[in-house]
């Protein structure tokens, strides 16, 4: 949900600073997702006037303009169609950067004429998606003023995220009443429609055939209306928003949209033929959406329908044949409700996304449908002139009445603070809730724009939100007396203690097969024959590892062989010795190759130095390892396995698959790679 700031002030009386307006906004619910300043980063473009602009020398295309700024004249090669004498335009001067793009400006020639400058588009100012000529400035604008204000582009773009429950807050003044609850200003009236009255009867009737999935229709005949343009300050703000301006027709229900969550439509009434139906659509129907593209409605798909066929779909989208043009001086209004779940059923079936389709499947306010289309027959006559004819109703208002009991003492049960029932009731009231006091609380009423407040609970939500979530004392748990066990024992949380610790500790975890060459398993004390495999998975992984170390080793030198040659590797796993129960065991092991980095401070300065690791940091990681695991005291041993010799491991070796060799005669550096010891009884 987008909008500005001075559109939030049409409907709320404040002196708020911005960042203020925002951050209550996060506060109630209403979370701010972006604030958009677009005058930032157009400061520098002032206003300029083209003296005169004459044909490119070298280019049928090109004019040379001699243009008028804060800085003396400037002789501009210009390649915009509407480039002429005696208008006001965009100058970006030379070190100005241009948001579409980036470019920085610069003096240059062009085909042999020197540029000073660059007259803008709207579409390289980032504004609209316009680039046919260049931005065309009002006569009365001051040259060397920037183009900021003049263009509207002061006014901070704010966007909130809105959660599917408020639906009330899909338009401006729902987000107003929020803020004035909160205590951020005072919720303006809506404008006077005492005095808009129908003339005359509208010729054209509305049937509704199923009341469920449109339970109201109000429509109304508008006569010798003069569609065009719509004014600066209803374009600045669609086009603030996103949303490109088309006629002033088009453009009023847009705005309706947004400023109330109101979804409007306008047919051209001359291409109507007889009356309105809202039915079900017809087997083979097809219908051209505003879009541009055609659609066939399903059976159950509700459209608005004359005697010619379906007009639009209804609270999805118009029809191209029945929308209204430059050329319509009549037109007939649709203000209607739509069942939400069969409006988001046609929406999926047929794929299309539109701002009517987003608010009828959230809800809009069931009782603001007569007031909806007095308003915007005000604004039709306002900015197009014509003659109104009376509403005509199909269907009636559903009844949306209820109450609920919000008793004092819950909205401290239930939401940990403790208020005064004057505080609670006064923020209920601000929302629109209507309370009548009872023997423990109140008897509340929702208004009809809070369809989603369903009991006590969601009263106690709107308390606490306007209040302040912040106001909630931090309070924990208590312990439930029959809570079950832990789901890891304790041998899981030490094993996963121990693989948190050797990746703080800069080493990556690896996970390799729980089985290996019988080759390799006897240098590793595998001597067993009950751990050999009867159906392996290939030929020389035939038995159980009795060590995590040979297949460490493996991994180191596949890396090896592809560069990576500082490695610091490590396993938690199982180790297997013999078939019983006890007989395997849960085994941290890991190996270091290669250099280890050392990162010191001296003197101020960061200092990197590698080295090669060292048995130290076997040692090191062991006892971090130990530590963490909560066991104090350890025994260490001198004594080593018979695979350690002490001719340190060559390159050579590392290639080869000669394993017997490589860990009979090359260990010693094997001793040290070692990161930590594998205890005898695992974890």
């Amino acid at each position: 949900m987008k909008f500005t700031l001075s559109w939030l002030k049409d409907h709320l009386e404040t002196q708020a600073p911005l960042q203020q307006i925002c951050d209550t906004l996060t506060m109630i619910g209403l979370e701010v997702e972006q604030v958009i300043d677009r005058s930032a980063e157009l400061q520098l473009f002032t206003v300029a006037k083209i003296l005169s602009a004459e044909k490119h020398p070298e280019a049928d295309k090109l004019r040379v303009c001699r243009v008028q700024s804060d800085i003396g004249e400037l002789q501009i090669v210009c390649g915009a169609p509407n480039a002429r004498a005696g208008i006001h335009i965009a100058l970006a001067k030379e070190g100005t950067v241009i948001p579409r793009g980036g470019m920085v400006i610069k003096k240059t020639k062009i085909r042999g004429v020197e540029s000073n400058g660059m007259l803008c588009s709207a579409d390289e100012l980032g504004l609209s998606g316009d680039s046919d000529g260049i931005i065309e400035l009002p006569e009365t604008s001051k040259i060397g003023e920037s183009i900021v204000k003049i263009l509207g582009l002061d006014d901070a773009v704010i966007e909130i995220a809105i959660t599917p429950n408020r639906a009330d807050c899909l338009g401006v003044r729902g987000i107003a009443r929020d803020l004035a609850a909160a205590g951020l200003g005072m919720l303006k009236p809506l404008p006077d429609i005492s005095g808009i009255k129908g003339n005359f009867a509208s010729p054209i009737q509305v049937t509704i055939a199923d009341s469920k999935k449109c339970p109201q229709f109000i429509g109304c005949y508008i006569k010798n209306v003069k569609n065009g343009e719509s004014p600066g300050w209803l374009k600045k703000r669609l086009e603030a928003i996103g949303q490109k301006s088309i006629s002033a027709l088009v453009d009023i229900t847009n705005y309706m949209t947004i400023d109330l969550g109101r979804p409007l439509h306008v047919f051209d009434a001359k291409k109507l033929r007889g009356n309105i139906t809202v039915r079900d659509a017809k087997d083979g129907e097809k219908l051209k959406a505003l879009n541009g593209k055609e659609y066939i409605p399903q059976g159950g798909i509700t459209v608005i329908a004359d005697d010619s066929g379906a007009l639009s779909l209804g609270g999805i989208i118009g029809g191209e044949a029945s929308g209204c043009t430059l050329e319509s001086t009549e037109v007939f209004l649709e203000v209607a409700l739509f069942d939400p779940a069969h409006i988001a059923e046609t929406g999926r079936i047929l794929q299309i996304e539109s701002d009517a389709r987003y608010r009828f499947e959230r809800g809009v306010d069931v009782d603001f449908v007569e007031t909806g289309a007095l308003l915007a027959v005000r604004l039709i006559k306002q900015l197009c002139g014509g003659e109104a004819s009376e509403l005509t109703f199909g269907g009636k208002t559903p009844q949306w009445q209820r109450s609920f009991t919000l008793r004092h003492e819950r909205i401290a049960s239930l939401g940990g603070v403790t208020l005064p029932p004057a505080k609670a009731e006064a923020i209920l009231k601000a929302l629109g809730f209507a309370c009548v006091a009872s023997n423990d609380g109140w008897i509340v009423s929702p208004p009809s724009w809070r369809a989603d407040i369903e009991g006590e609970a969601d009263l106690i939500e709107e308390v606490l939100r306007i209040h302040g979530y912040d106001h909630i004392p931090p309070t924990p748990l208590p312990k439930l007396p029959n809570a079950g066990k832990p789901a890891s024992n304790l041998a899981q949380k030490r094993m996963h203690m121990a693989k948190h610790t050797l990746a703080q500790r800069g080493m990556m975890e690896v996970c390799t097969w729980s089985f290996l060459p019988e080759a390799q398993a006897k240098l590793f004390g595998g001597n067993n024959p009950k751990l050999k495999l009867l159906n392996p998975i290939s030929a020389d992984l035939d038995t159980m590892r009795p060590s995590l170390l040979p297949n460490l080793l493996e991994a180191a030198k596949k890396n090896a062989f592809r560069g990576f040659k500082d490695l610091a590797l490590f396993e938690v796993g199982l180790q297997f010795h013999d078939v019983t129960p006890d007989g395997q065991r849960m085994v941290a092991a890991g190996i270091h190759t290669g250099n280890i980095a050392d990162h010191k401070y001296k003197d101020g300065l960061f200092q990197k130095n590698d080295r090669a690791v060292d048995v130290f940091d076997a040692k090191a990681d062991a006892l971090a390892v130990l530590q963490a695991l909560g066991l104090s005291k350890c025994d260490i041993t001198t004594d080593t396995p018979p695979l350690v010799s002490s001719r340190p491991l060559r390159r050579a070796d590392v290639g080869r698959q000669n394993y017997p060799r490589l860990f009979r005669r090359n260990s010693s550096r094997l001793a040290a790679h070692i990161r930590y010891g594998i205890t005898r009884r695992g974890i």
